[in-house]
């Protein structure tokens, strides 16, 4: 038997995207479902499991206050937090996808993120300077930040998630766990709603509009197999079990333009025996991001890819995918003593593979898997190549790099030669995926026709068309809570003026 509910709005989905798209409707005075697939204890999506990096757009201290009142005037002369202009944001989204992005997205992108951020600060969620991972401590005190990343959720993903549910629950949201969206309710004259089980139960959840905010398919494995390519399957997942594509088929069994770079995906170095999916209780630690730092192996003994090509923040979305190619689905970041107080908190945790020693010829021992008298006749090409000339600096692109070598290290460069040396070993970890579905600047979804679908809205990582091929670091919240809060309001505004139960 099929009960039924009915409502204004339902949002399909639990994490960020969600959340926002859910108070922005329930604040133009919709009511709103929420329908979250994973239990209570679960929930949040992947931005549970993220570290709550923030991209956005700040040109000077008050538009940093604006976002974090409580920044002090003493660490407003004891940091360098540098400026992240719209210019800069337009440039690091076209040079990262190859100028593929699709130009009315970016824009509402670039230019709604400030927006957005202070929009969610008035709810409740607060943000704090991204110190521990996007700022180096220089030899006159100062921190100075790099990237343009300056900003994350206090409490990282999980405090994102509390404060987001928190500001749901006061605004009058009814979010319902365990939830599973089967398909869209429609007829000729646009969406009705959503068929879903809940608890176990079969629901027609009617509404005026739905927004779909329920992630990519990077969960399913056969899909990843399908999409992505081959080997796929083998990839660790980094965040929530429950994102399996529901959302993206269900646009699409209902004429939804399928969009963006359906092979491409946002996947990092990950702990090589990282559980399959993420685990809430390391939440982002197992990734293996100071490899700028190192070199990187894999079980050949040789070198890959530029680990010195660019800020991490342009380069790890894209080299996972770089990881799962090799042998294995094994690499290892290498490093020595003069480097290793540069390295990331999430090298510290207890569920690590690691392997130390005072020699090269005892670290190749220990690493497992790897061809030792390659990896040592690699570190030797690679030191006798590295410009000694040239200053070292992680806070810039330093120019340090190497002469004559294939693939070359670009910055960052130095010998591996001072004990003891430690080596992490990594596979992919994928994130979310690029492909999904077609929206246009208001988060309307398109029909194969060029028309929006009617009641139809979608936000966070199952739209298609931001990203191709890789991703500027904290631009997937960000996007998320724009997307999400225009996709919100307009589901209100539509159930308001054009819905019709």
């Amino acid at each position: 038997m099929t009960e039924t509910l009915t409502t204004d709005v339902v949002v399909v989905g639990g994490g960020n995207a969600a959340l926002t798209a859910a108070l922005a409707a329930a604040e133009a005075g919709a009511c709103v479902h929420l329908l979250e697939a994973a239990p209570e204890e679960e929930r949040g999506g992947n931005s549970a499991y993220t570290a709550g990096a923030m991209r956005v757009v700040f040109d000077g201290t008050k538009a940093l206050r604006a976002l974090m009142p409580d920044l002090s005037d003493r660490e407003l002369v004891d940091t360098d937090f540098g400026a992240y202009r719209e210019a800069d944001y337009y440039d690091d989204m076209a040079r990262l996808t190859q100028y593929r992005a699709d130009p009315g997205l970016v824009e509402q992108l670039v230019t709604g993120s400030h927006g957005a951020l202070c929009w969610l600060r008035g709810k409740g969620v607060r943000f704090q300077p991204s110190y521990g991972r996007q700022a180096f401590k220089q030899e006159d005190g100062r921190f100075r930040f790099w990237g343009g990343l300056a900003v994350e959720a206090w409490g990282g993903g999980p405090g994102l998630v509390a404060a987001l549910y928190q500001a749901a629950e006061k605004a009058g949201v009814t979010v319902r766990y365990r939830a599973h969206a089967r398909s869209l309710i429609a007829d000729d004259s646009g969406v009705k709603g959503v068929r879903a089980r809940i608890e176990g139960r079969s629901f027609d959840v009617r509404a005026r509009a739905v927004v779909l905010a329920c992630g990519g398919f990077e969960a399913n494995a056969a899909w990843r197999a399908r999409y992505l390519g081959p080997g796929w399957d083998l990839a660790k997942v980094r965040g929530t079990r429950f994102n399996q594509g529901d959302g993206i088929r269900m646009a699409l069994e209902a004429g939804a333009m399928p969009a963006g770079n359906w092979s491409g995906c946002h996947a990092v170095a990950w702990d090589r025996n990282a559980p399959d999916y993420g685990d809430l209780a390391v939440g982002d630690g197992f990734q293996k991001h100071s490899y700028p730092f190192s070199i990187v192996v894999n079980a050949e003994g040789k070198r890959f890819v530029d680990e010195g090509a660019d800020f991490r923040n342009y380069t790890y979305a894209a080299y996972g995918r770089r990881v799962l190619e090799q042998p294995g689905q094994l690499a290892w970041q290498v490093f020595d003593a003069k480097v290793s107080h540069l390295l990331r908190d999430e090298y510290r945790i207890r569920q690590v593979t690691r392997a130390k020693a005072d020699t090269l010829e005892a670290l190749a021992e220990r690493m497992e898997g790897i061809d030792g008298a390659r990896f040592l006749a690699t570190v030797r090409t690679y030191n006798d190549a590295v410009a000694t000339d040239v200053p070292f600096d992680p806070t810039v692109k330093d120019g340090r790099g190497t002469r004559g070598l294939d693939p070359p290290k670009s910055n960052w460069a130095n010998r591996i030669e001072t004990p003891p040396f430690e080596a992490y070993a990594v596979t992919c970890g994928i994130t979310f995926t690029f492909g999904g579905v077609a929206i246009d600047p208001e988060a309307r979804v398109q029909a194969v026709s060029g028309a929006p679908i009617p009641g139809l809205f979608a936000a966070g990582e199952l739209v298609g068309g931001l990203f191709y091929g890789n991703y500027p670091g904290g631009t997937g919240l960000v996007s998320g809570a724009v997307f999400g809060r225009l996709a919100g309001t307009g589901a209100a505004r539509f159930a308001r003026e054009g819905g019709d139960t």
